[in-house]
């Protein structure tokens, strides 16, 4: 009989969470999904990514999502192979993309155990109730060249929610995105039409008529919005107020900034799974055909297993390819990112190389101007303050090569630098925006991923291309684009005049940024609205 021989899945080891207590093994018949993730084709050699940046002089080496399904994506033959496993096991091909090399299987509790090697047990834990697995998956020796990863056996919770609702409002009173656009600058004569933004969520939802209401507070029209169901997950609002609170805020701030822009919320699990399969369906999805992916979750990078980095790697890595831009908080829990431990972590996605990983200020305006912006820090009154600081995990890109990243701390490892860019995100001076038929403040660099996410739509419009990967031209183009925040620090990083570990480059100047990248001349700033 095939598949009898078995080898260890490379980088799938799982321990259970700390302080986690296994209360029963997982029933015979309880129903499990999971995604088997595979290689690229054979024979497809993908290029460094850099090939895909972005340039000054619009040079750039896009593919369409079509194009790159059929160079990169899965082997027809890697495919059966999977299907004839899933058969073998009395498993389920409830899903197939060959362009996203994936193929979700499903079936009973036992069914997975046999097929996988491992044991399945529901857990408590202190971060909530799963069901999980420890040590590594087995897979048949068949298996072992074609198969990069396998998630969601394990369905704990990986990632967070980056807002931060205001405990104390501000003296001076919360502001607009529109408000936040003027200060920066952002372009006008231009809305974001002809453009879609997609936002990743892992839970909550919207309520049109919470939308209208809010839009038109702003004397804009309502965006067209859709909601896009990955693994199961839909738009649910009313369940859990923060996630709600997440789903709205990016909505409402990319709407503000780009009105004119689609916006299309892939809802999906809050697991590894849902996680990776949001941005794999919205990386390759040839119906919406998002220029630009906005995301405001995420977890410690070492609480990821090493396959779930590698596949949402992977993932972003795509995004590149087809010329789709991400922007990712980069957590609210200042250099720790929340971690018990004290010591230094980044937050994963952000710390990924291929996307623009966005930090947070604390923003004050006066008369539509920027009167003052430093690092975001409110740890002392429990408001949070920005992410940042060097993975242990991704090796330094050639795009910092000059930016002067310091070494990792605590490992000396030369790692990614994170965050990239900055925006308004401290709570105390947030959004207004409206959840779940009220208005309230938020804050958080949850805020700062939408608004560039709102930013690269007006400038995709502006250029009449995508600028897709572009953390490598705004490394060449250096402070002159941003406006430099100098001060303040988030718990161990300190600001400095150019690149640093809490604001990136810093704040954008929206005009400078066209003129930079265009050589052209760029309209006036948006009144204050």
């Amino acid at each position: 009989m095939p598949f009898e021989k078995r080898v260890a899945l490379a980088g799938s080891h799982r321990d259970s969470i700390s302080g986690a207590k296994s209360t029963r093994p997982a029933d015979k018949n309880e129903l499990v999904q999971a995604t088997v993730v595979l290689r690229r084709r054979a024979q497809s050699q993908l290029p460094p990514v850099e090939e895909f940046a972005f340039t000054d002089t619009g040079t750039v080496n896009h593919q369409t999502r079509e194009e790159f399904g059929l160079i990169h994506g899965a082997a027809a033959s890697d495919l059966a192979t999977i299907e004839a496993f899933a058969h073998e096991f009395d498993l389920t091909v409830t899903e197939r993309s060959p362009a996203r090399r994936t193929v979700v299987l499903s079936g009973t509790a036992e069914n997975m155990q046999r097929a996988f090697g491992t044991s399945l047990a529901h857990y408590e834990s202190p971060s909530g109730a799963y069901r999980g697995r420890t040590g590594p998956i087995q897979i048949p020796t068949e298996l072992e060249p074609l198969v990069t990863a396998v998630l969601g056996l394990d369905n704990r919770r990986v990632a967070k929610p980056h807002l931060r609702t205001a405990r104390v409002a501000s003296p001076g009173g919360a502001l607009t995105a529109l408000q936040v656009a003027s200060a920066y600058s952002f372009p006008t004569g231009v809305n974001g039409a002809g453009q879609t933004i997609g936002i990743i969520e892992l839970g909550g939802g919207y309520r049109s008529t919470d939308l209208n209401t809010y839009f038109k507070g702003l004397h804009l029209k309502t965006p067209a919005v859709s909601a896009v169901s990955v693994d199961g997950g839909n738009n649910k609002p009313g369940a859990d107020p923060d996630s709600d609170g997440e789903v709205m805020l990016d909505i409402e701030v990319a709407g503000a900034v780009a009105p004119g822009a689609r916006i299309v919320v892939y809802f999906a699990p809050n697991t590894d799974q849902g996680f990776h399969d949001a941005i794999t369906t919205a990386v390759h999805d040839t119906v919406n055909k998002p220029s630009v992916i906005s995301i405001s979750w995420g977890g410690p990078e070492d609480s990821w297993t090493l396959q779930a980095r590698n596949a949402m790697l992977a993932a972003v890595t795509d995004a590149a390819a087809v010329g789709v831009t991400i922007t990712i908080a980069a957590g609210d829990d200042g250099a720790t990112d929340g971690m018990s431990d004290n010591k230094l972590h980044v937050d994963l996605p952000a710390c990924l190389p291929p996307v623009l990983g966005c930090g947070g200020t604390k923003l004050t305006v006066a008369n539509g101007a920027i009167q003052t912006e430093t690092v975001w820090n409110e740890m002392a009154s429990q408001e949070g303050a920005t992410g940042g600081g060097v993975s242990k995990f991704f090796a330094l890109p050639s795009y910092q090569n000059s930016a002067g990243v310091p070494v990792q701390p605590e490992t000396k490892f030369a790692g990614r630098g994170v965050p990239d860019v900055a925006g308004d995100a401290d709570p105390v001076t947030g959004y207004l925006v409206r959840v779940d038929g009220k208005n309230t403040t938020i804050g958080g660099t949850s805020a700062a991923a939408p608004l560039w996410a709102g930013l690269i739509a007006l400038l995709n419009q502006q250029l009449g291309r995508s600028l897709g990967f572009i953390n490598p031209l705004l490394y060449q183009i250096g402070s002159g684009a941003f406006h430099d925040i100098t001060t303040g620090n988030n718990g161990y990083y300190q600001a400095a005049k150019q690149w640093d570990a809490c604001t990136g480059w810093g704040t954008p100047n929206g005009i400078a940024l066209v003129n930079a990248i265009t050589g052209k001349a760029a309209k006036t700033a948006r009144p204050v609205t």
